[in-house]
Protein backbone atom coordinates (compact mmCIF):
# COMPACT_ATOMS: atom_id res chain seq x y z
CA UNK A 1 0.00 0.00 0.00
CA UNK A 2 2.65 2.45 0.43
CA UNK A 3 4.09 2.28 -2.83
CA UNK A 4 1.70 5.01 -3.61
CA UNK A 5 2.82 7.31 -0.84
CA UNK A 6 4.39 10.79 -2.58
CA UNK A 7 7.60 12.14 -1.16
CA UNK A 8 6.84 15.70 0.00
CA UNK A 9 9.29 18.63 0.44
CA UNK A 10 10.99 18.88 3.64
CA UNK A 11 10.64 21.97 6.10
CA UNK A 12 12.69 24.70 4.93
CA UNK A 13 13.70 25.34 8.32
CA UNK A 14 14.99 21.91 8.86
CA UNK A 15 17.03 22.17 5.47
CA UNK A 16 18.77 25.43 6.39
CA UNK A 17 19.50 23.02 9.41
CA UNK A 18 21.05 20.42 7.24
CA UNK A 19 22.79 22.53 5.12
CA UNK A 20 24.64 24.53 7.21
CA UNK A 21 26.30 21.37 9.33
CA UNK A 22 27.71 19.94 6.35
CA UNK A 23 29.01 23.43 5.14
CA UNK A 24 32.73 23.62 5.07
CA UNK A 25 33.21 26.94 5.78
CA UNK A 26 35.18 28.35 9.10
CA UNK A 27 33.24 31.58 9.05
CA UNK A 28 30.03 29.84 8.41
CA UNK A 29 27.02 31.96 10.02
CA UNK A 30 23.52 30.82 10.66
CA UNK A 31 20.88 33.30 11.22
CA UNK A 32 18.33 31.07 10.02
CA UNK A 33 17.20 28.86 12.75
CA UNK A 34 14.29 30.18 15.69
CA UNK A 35 16.45 29.68 18.91
CA UNK A 36 18.41 31.72 21.30
CA UNK A 37 21.77 31.90 20.72
CA UNK A 38 24.38 33.64 23.53
CA UNK A 39 27.71 35.58 22.34
CA UNK A 40 29.60 31.91 21.89
CA UNK A 41 26.85 30.44 19.44
CA UNK A 42 25.00 28.18 21.53
CA UNK A 43 21.77 27.84 23.28
CA UNK A 44 22.40 28.31 26.63
CA UNK A 45 20.48 26.38 29.93
CA UNK A 46 19.39 29.23 31.94
CA UNK A 47 20.91 29.15 35.20
CA UNK A 48 17.54 29.36 37.36
CA UNK A 49 16.48 26.44 35.32
CA UNK A 50 19.58 24.46 36.17
CA UNK A 51 18.94 25.56 39.97
CA UNK A 52 15.25 24.41 39.46
CA UNK A 53 16.12 21.23 37.88
CA UNK A 54 18.34 20.15 41.16
CA UNK A 55 15.94 20.78 43.07
CA UNK A 56 13.23 18.64 41.05
CA UNK A 57 15.99 15.49 40.97
CA UNK A 58 15.44 15.50 44.97
CA UNK A 59 11.97 16.57 45.30
CA UNK A 60 10.05 14.76 42.60
CA UNK A 61 7.65 12.00 44.08
CA UNK A 62 5.92 10.63 41.05
CA UNK A 63 5.93 10.22 37.87
CA UNK A 64 2.13 10.00 37.28
CA UNK A 65 0.07 12.14 34.73
CA UNK A 66 -1.00 15.30 35.29
CA UNK A 67 -3.99 15.58 33.91
CA UNK A 68 -5.51 16.47 30.54
CA UNK A 69 -5.60 20.30 31.49
CA UNK A 70 -1.54 19.62 32.90
CA UNK A 71 -0.13 20.62 35.94
CA UNK A 72 -2.41 23.28 38.38
CA UNK A 73 0.25 24.85 39.74
CA UNK A 74 2.22 25.69 36.05
CA UNK A 75 -1.39 27.04 34.86
CA UNK A 76 -1.92 29.52 37.60
CA UNK A 77 1.62 31.02 37.55
CA UNK A 78 0.92 31.33 33.70
CA UNK A 79 -1.94 33.44 33.78
CA UNK A 80 -0.60 35.40 36.56
CA UNK A 81 2.50 35.48 34.34
CA UNK A 82 0.13 36.59 30.98
CA UNK A 83 -2.41 38.61 32.81
CA UNK A 84 -0.65 40.13 35.90
CA UNK A 85 -0.93 38.77 39.58
CA UNK A 86 -4.08 41.66 40.32
CA UNK A 87 -5.54 41.10 37.17
CA UNK A 88 -9.35 41.74 37.03
CA UNK A 89 -9.50 39.03 34.71
CA UNK A 90 -8.26 36.49 37.27
CA UNK A 91 -10.32 37.87 40.16
CA UNK A 92 -13.48 37.05 38.15
CA UNK A 93 -12.20 33.35 37.38
CA UNK A 94 -12.63 34.57 33.20
CA UNK A 95 -10.04 32.56 32.00
CA UNK A 96 -8.26 29.07 32.21
CA UNK A 97 -5.17 27.53 31.51
CA UNK A 98 -4.66 24.60 29.38
CA UNK A 99 -1.09 23.24 29.38
CA UNK A 100 0.09 22.10 26.07
CA UNK A 101 3.43 20.33 24.59
CA UNK A 102 4.96 23.80 23.61
CA UNK A 103 3.21 26.58 21.36
CA UNK A 104 2.95 24.86 18.90
CA UNK A 105 0.42 22.21 20.62
CA UNK A 106 -1.40 25.49 22.30
CA UNK A 107 -2.02 26.56 18.56
CA UNK A 108 -3.16 22.64 17.64
CA UNK A 109 -5.81 23.04 20.78
CA UNK A 110 -6.85 26.07 19.92
CA UNK A 111 -7.40 24.93 16.17
CA UNK A 112 -9.52 21.64 17.57
CA UNK A 113 -11.52 24.15 19.50
CA UNK A 114 -12.58 26.62 17.30
CA UNK A 115 -13.32 23.71 14.64
CA UNK A 116 -15.57 22.15 16.84
CA UNK A 117 -17.26 24.76 19.09
CA UNK A 118 -17.53 27.70 16.28
CA UNK A 119 -18.18 25.44 13.11
CA UNK A 120 -18.36 27.65 9.63
CA UNK A 121 -15.63 30.08 11.59
CA UNK A 122 -12.16 31.30 9.13
CA UNK A 123 -9.23 32.10 10.47
CA UNK A 124 -7.67 35.29 9.26
CA UNK A 125 -3.74 35.44 9.61
CA UNK A 126 -1.48 38.65 9.19
CA UNK A 127 0.56 38.20 5.88
CA UNK A 128 3.22 37.12 6.78
CA UNK A 129 2.94 34.68 9.78
CA UNK A 130 5.14 32.20 11.08
CA UNK A 131 4.49 29.30 8.73
CA UNK A 132 3.87 26.74 10.25
CA UNK A 133 0.68 28.57 11.44
CA UNK A 134 -0.42 27.82 8.26
CA UNK A 135 0.15 23.94 8.60
CA UNK A 136 -1.61 23.79 12.38
CA UNK A 137 -4.78 25.37 11.15
CA UNK A 138 -5.22 24.09 7.91
CA UNK A 139 -4.38 20.47 9.42
CA UNK A 140 -7.72 21.43 11.94
CA UNK A 141 -9.75 21.82 8.62
CA UNK A 142 -9.97 25.37 9.29
CA UNK A 143 -10.70 27.78 6.27
CA UNK A 144 -7.33 30.13 6.20
CA UNK A 145 -7.36 33.65 5.28
CA UNK A 146 -4.72 36.64 5.27
CA UNK A 147 -4.71 39.92 6.03
CA UNK A 148 -1.95 42.49 5.06
CA UNK A 149 0.97 43.14 7.83
CA UNK A 150 4.47 44.24 5.53
CA UNK A 151 4.29 46.67 3.23
CA UNK A 152 6.43 46.18 -0.32
CA UNK A 153 8.84 48.61 0.93
CA UNK A 154 9.52 46.20 3.91
CA UNK A 155 7.56 48.10 6.92
CA UNK A 156 4.31 47.60 8.97
CA UNK A 157 1.36 48.10 6.75
CA UNK A 158 -0.92 49.24 9.93
CA UNK A 159 -3.57 50.98 7.65
CA UNK A 160 -3.71 47.90 5.37
CA UNK A 161 -4.42 45.83 7.98
CA UNK A 162 -6.52 47.97 10.06
CA UNK A 163 -8.71 48.50 6.51
CA UNK A 164 -8.65 44.64 6.28
CA UNK A 165 -9.93 43.83 9.52
CA UNK A 166 -12.83 46.02 8.82
CA UNK A 167 -13.73 43.90 6.20
CA UNK A 168 -13.83 40.58 8.04
CA UNK A 169 -17.19 38.62 8.36
CA UNK A 170 -18.63 39.31 11.80
CA UNK A 171 -17.74 36.38 14.51
CA UNK A 172 -14.58 35.48 12.46
CA UNK A 173 -11.27 34.69 14.37
CA UNK A 174 -8.15 36.96 13.89
CA UNK A 175 -4.67 35.91 15.26
CA UNK A 176 -2.19 38.81 16.32
CA UNK A 177 0.92 38.56 17.49
CA UNK A 178 1.34 39.61 20.93
CA UNK A 179 4.90 41.09 20.39
CA UNK A 180 8.14 40.18 18.59
CA UNK A 181 6.01 39.32 15.38
CA UNK A 182 7.51 36.11 13.60
CA UNK A 183 8.96 36.13 10.97
CA UNK A 184 9.39 40.33 10.47
CA UNK A 185 10.06 41.40 14.26
CA UNK A 186 7.31 44.52 13.65
CA UNK A 187 5.10 44.97 16.69
CA UNK A 188 2.14 47.43 17.02
CA UNK A 189 2.36 50.25 19.33
CA UNK A 190 0.04 50.96 21.85
CA UNK A 191 -2.13 53.24 19.73
CA UNK A 192 -2.86 50.67 17.29
CA UNK A 193 -3.74 48.48 19.82
CA UNK A 194 -5.88 50.16 21.11
CA UNK A 195 -7.22 51.13 17.44
CA UNK A 196 -7.24 46.83 16.64
CA UNK A 197 -9.34 46.58 19.68
CA UNK A 198 -12.06 48.96 18.32
CA UNK A 199 -12.47 47.09 15.24
CA UNK A 200 -12.55 43.63 16.76
CA UNK A 201 -15.44 45.47 18.85
CA UNK A 202 -16.85 46.54 15.95
CA UNK A 203 -17.03 43.64 14.11
CA UNK A 204 -17.49 41.43 17.18
CA UNK A 205 -14.51 39.39 15.89
CA UNK A 206 -12.59 36.86 18.19
CA UNK A 207 -8.59 37.59 18.57
CA UNK A 208 -6.61 34.62 18.87
CA UNK A 209 -3.06 36.27 20.47
CA UNK A 210 -0.48 34.06 19.84
CA UNK A 211 2.36 35.22 22.98
CA UNK A 212 5.52 33.03 22.41
CA UNK A 213 7.76 35.68 23.18
CA UNK A 214 7.16 37.17 26.22
CA UNK A 215 10.09 39.33 27.82
CA UNK A 216 12.02 39.27 24.09
CA UNK A 217 10.76 42.37 23.02
CA UNK A 218 10.38 45.51 25.86
CA UNK A 219 10.10 43.48 29.22
CA UNK A 220 7.57 41.25 30.81
CA UNK A 221 5.08 43.64 31.40
CA UNK A 222 5.26 45.93 28.49
CA UNK A 223 5.41 42.89 26.08
CA UNK A 224 1.65 41.67 27.16
CA UNK A 225 -0.15 45.17 26.74
CA UNK A 226 -2.16 43.78 23.91
CA UNK A 227 -2.96 40.97 25.29
CA UNK A 228 -4.46 42.73 28.65
CA UNK A 229 -6.02 45.55 26.87
CA UNK A 230 -7.99 42.53 24.53
CA UNK A 231 -8.83 40.26 27.94
CA UNK A 232 -9.77 43.45 30.32
CA UNK A 233 -11.93 44.89 27.64
CA UNK A 234 -13.94 42.00 25.67
CA UNK A 235 -16.04 39.17 26.61
CA UNK A 236 -14.25 36.74 25.01
CA UNK A 237 -10.66 36.07 23.54
CA UNK A 238 -8.03 32.83 23.29
CA UNK A 239 -4.28 32.59 23.77
CA UNK A 240 -1.52 30.58 23.11
CA UNK A 241 1.70 30.56 25.51
CA UNK A 242 4.91 29.31 25.26
CA UNK A 243 7.79 28.73 27.55
CA UNK A 244 10.46 27.77 25.19
CA UNK A 245 12.18 31.04 24.67
CA UNK A 246 11.50 33.26 28.05
CA UNK A 247 12.76 30.20 29.72
CA UNK A 248 14.74 28.38 27.36
CA UNK A 249 13.43 25.28 27.45
CA UNK A 250 12.70 24.41 24.05
CA UNK A 251 12.82 20.47 24.22
CA UNK A 252 10.83 20.04 27.41
CA UNK A 253 7.73 21.23 24.77
CA UNK A 254 6.08 23.62 27.50
CA UNK A 255 3.32 26.25 26.61
CA UNK A 256 -0.51 27.01 27.31
CA UNK A 257 -3.67 26.67 25.89
CA UNK A 258 -5.73 30.05 27.77
CA UNK A 259 -9.58 31.08 26.95
CA UNK A 260 -11.33 33.81 27.85
CA UNK A 261 -14.78 33.94 28.73
CA UNK A 262 -17.84 36.56 29.49
CA UNK A 263 -17.76 35.18 32.90
CA UNK A 264 -17.14 31.90 35.34
CA UNK A 265 -20.21 29.68 34.36
CA UNK A 266 -19.22 30.30 30.37
CA UNK A 267 -15.70 29.35 31.62
CA UNK A 268 -16.33 26.25 32.86
CA UNK A 269 -18.58 24.91 30.30
CA UNK A 270 -15.22 26.54 27.92
CA UNK A 271 -12.60 24.50 30.46
CA UNK A 272 -15.19 21.36 30.02
CA UNK A 273 -14.56 21.45 26.01
CA UNK A 274 -10.75 21.92 26.08
CA UNK A 275 -10.35 18.93 28.20
CA UNK A 276 -11.91 16.80 25.49
CA UNK A 277 -10.05 18.34 22.60
CA UNK A 278 -6.92 17.95 24.80
CA UNK A 279 -7.69 14.49 25.32
CA UNK A 280 -8.08 13.74 21.95
CA UNK A 281 -4.96 15.40 20.72
CA UNK A 282 -2.04 14.03 23.46
CA UNK A 283 -4.38 12.80 26.70
CA UNK A 284 -1.69 14.29 28.92
CA UNK A 285 1.07 16.93 28.14
CA UNK A 286 4.12 16.40 29.36
CA UNK A 287 5.55 17.60 33.08
CA UNK A 288 8.89 18.21 33.37
CA UNK A 289 8.86 21.67 31.82
CA UNK A 290 5.94 22.44 33.80
CA UNK A 291 7.29 21.39 36.81
CA UNK A 292 10.88 23.46 35.99
CA UNK A 293 8.58 26.51 35.76
CA UNK A 294 6.60 26.01 38.24
CA UNK A 295 9.06 25.52 40.48
CA UNK A 296 11.11 28.68 39.82
CA UNK A 297 8.02 30.64 40.48
CA UNK A 298 7.50 29.01 43.66
CA UNK A 299 10.80 30.69 44.61
CA UNK A 300 11.58 34.26 45.00
CA UNK A 301 15.62 33.88 44.52
CA UNK A 302 14.92 31.77 41.46
CA UNK A 303 11.96 34.11 39.78
CA UNK A 304 14.69 36.91 40.11
CA UNK A 305 17.63 35.23 38.97
CA UNK A 306 15.29 34.26 35.97
CA UNK A 307 14.15 37.46 35.30
CA UNK A 308 17.95 39.25 35.45
CA UNK A 309 18.93 36.12 32.86
CA UNK A 310 15.68 37.21 30.53
CA UNK A 311 16.60 40.51 31.05
CA UNK A 312 20.48 40.22 29.55
CA UNK A 313 18.98 38.08 26.60
CA UNK A 314 16.68 40.49 25.40
CA UNK A 315 19.50 43.12 26.40
CA UNK A 316 21.76 41.88 24.11
CA UNK A 317 19.57 41.21 20.88
CA UNK A 318 18.33 44.98 21.34
CA UNK A 319 21.82 45.61 21.21
CA UNK A 320 22.72 43.30 18.36
CA UNK A 321 20.01 45.31 16.50
CA UNK A 322 22.04 48.28 16.77
CA UNK A 323 25.02 46.88 16.42
CA UNK A 324 24.15 45.54 13.28
CA UNK A 325 22.85 48.77 11.64
CA UNK A 326 25.59 50.53 12.78
CA UNK A 327 28.03 48.20 10.78
CA UNK A 328 26.57 48.67 7.67
CA UNK A 329 27.49 52.42 7.95
CA UNK A 330 30.54 52.30 6.26
CA UNK A 331 28.76 50.33 3.37
CA UNK A 332 26.17 53.74 3.68
CA UNK A 333 23.41 50.90 4.44
CA UNK A 334 22.50 51.90 8.06
CA UNK A 335 19.42 53.93 6.20
CA UNK A 336 18.16 51.27 3.97
CA UNK A 337 18.36 48.40 7.10
CA UNK A 338 17.52 51.36 10.51
CA UNK A 339 14.05 49.54 10.62
CA UNK A 340 16.13 46.35 12.00
CA UNK A 341 17.45 48.13 14.81
CA UNK A 342 13.04 49.24 15.56
CA UNK A 343 12.25 45.68 15.42
CA UNK A 344 11.82 43.64 18.73
CA UNK A 345 12.46 39.75 19.42
CA UNK A 346 14.30 37.48 17.57
CA UNK A 347 13.50 37.89 14.15
CA UNK A 348 13.84 40.36 11.72
CA UNK A 349 12.54 40.96 8.18
CA UNK A 350 15.57 42.65 7.28
CA UNK A 351 14.66 43.68 3.37
CA UNK A 352 17.08 41.17 1.76
CA UNK A 353 15.60 39.56 -1.43
CA UNK A 354 15.48 35.99 -2.26
CA UNK A 355 18.31 36.23 -4.55
CA UNK A 356 20.53 38.42 -2.07
CA UNK A 357 19.73 35.27 0.29
CA UNK A 358 20.85 32.68 -1.98
CA UNK A 359 24.06 34.81 -2.41
CA UNK A 360 24.79 35.16 1.10
CA UNK A 361 24.38 31.54 1.31
CA UNK A 362 26.46 30.03 -2.01
CA UNK A 363 29.26 32.67 -1.75
CA UNK A 364 29.47 33.54 1.89
CA UNK A 365 28.04 30.66 4.24
CA UNK A 366 25.31 32.87 5.43
CA UNK A 367 21.88 31.07 6.29
CA UNK A 368 18.62 32.37 6.83
CA UNK A 369 14.98 32.04 5.72
CA UNK A 370 14.67 32.41 1.79
CA UNK A 371 12.19 35.74 2.53
CA UNK A 372 14.91 37.47 4.12
CA UNK A 373 13.97 36.56 7.75
CA UNK A 374 17.49 36.67 9.79
CA UNK A 375 17.82 35.43 13.36
CA UNK A 376 19.27 38.41 15.07
CA UNK A 377 20.61 36.02 17.99
CA UNK A 378 22.80 34.18 15.62
CA UNK A 379 25.45 37.51 15.20
CA UNK A 380 28.06 37.78 17.98
CA UNK A 381 31.02 40.04 18.20
CA UNK A 382 33.21 37.54 16.03
CA UNK A 383 30.72 37.56 13.27
CA UNK A 384 29.36 40.51 12.91
CA UNK A 385 31.83 42.69 11.00
CA UNK A 386 31.18 39.62 8.53
CA UNK A 387 27.89 39.78 7.87
CA UNK A 388 28.09 43.06 7.30
CA UNK A 389 30.35 43.12 4.81
CA UNK A 390 28.70 40.09 3.02
CA UNK A 391 25.47 42.16 2.90
CA UNK A 392 26.90 45.20 1.41
CA UNK A 393 28.77 43.01 -0.76
CA UNK A 394 25.46 41.21 -2.06
CA UNK A 395 23.06 44.36 -2.30
CA UNK A 396 25.80 46.30 -4.15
Amino acid sequence: MFESIERVPGDAILGLIEAFKSDKNPNKVDLGVGVYRDEQGTTPIMRAVKEAEKLLIDNEKTKAYIGSHGDPEYGADILKTVFGAESDVLAANRASATQSPGGTGALRLAAGFIKTNLPGKSIWLSDPTWPNHLGVFGAAGLNIEKYPYVDADNRLDFDGMLAALKQIPQGDVVLLHACCHNPTGFDLSQDQWQQVLAVLQERELLPLVDFAYQGFGDGMDEDAYGVRLLANTLDEMLITQSCSKNFGIYRERTGCFIAVAKDADDMADVRSQLAITARENYSNPPGHGSAIVATIFNSDELTTMWREELDEMRGRINGLRNDFVKGLAPHGLDQRFAHVAEQRGMFSFTGLTPAHVEKLRDEHSIYMVKSGRANVAGLNSANLEYVCNAIADVVK
